[in-house]
């Protein structure tokens, strides 16, 4: 069993759906954690569940806060705002994979969602400035909550 896994959810393709993707890649480079990337399907996000103790989950969201804005939920604590669903460009949304995931038992014991506040899905798009920004505070972010569990 792996102690921890980071969970990067997004498309390359979309603007800011990018950011969930290039939070992982820049905690890879390092072996940290192990890292998984994905495009929000739940059943990937339940696979990537497996196996371990502790999952950080990195996604691009539209929750009505300034775009870069960062929410770092607990889903330990409780259910995830039904918000995140409602802006979800994977189908079921996050709060959906994860409260079916705590339904099934699959949600590991210490599972850390980060909700980056995008601008723009729009295809072709790269990502915009504030969003950029605010990968690279979730990837700190995460980095010194790994470091001070190790």
């Amino acid at each position: 069993m792996s102690s921890c896994r980071v969970i990067g959810i997004g498309n390359p393709d979309r603007g800011d759906d990018a950011a969930g993707l290039l939070v992982a890649r820049r905690l890879k480079r390092d072996g940290m954690a192990e890292v998984v990337e994905m495009d929000g399907r739940i059943d990937a996000l339940l696979e990537a569940f497996d196996g371990v103790e502790a999952a950080y989950v990195v996604d691009a969201a539209m929750f009505g806060g300034a775009q870069g804005a960062v929410l770092r939920l607990d889903a330990g604590e409780g259910a995830l705002p039904a918000g995140l669903d409602g802006y979800s460009t994977h189908g079921l949304g996050l709060a959906q994979g994860i409260e079916l995931a705590r339904v099934l038992k699959r949600l590991p014991k210490r599972c850390v969602v980060f909700a980056i506040q995008a601008g723009s899905f729009a295809q072709g798009e790269g990502l915009s400035p504030a969003v950029a920004a605010a990968v690279a505070d979730v990837e700190r972010m995460i980095r010194a909550e790994l470091a001070e569990a190790a």
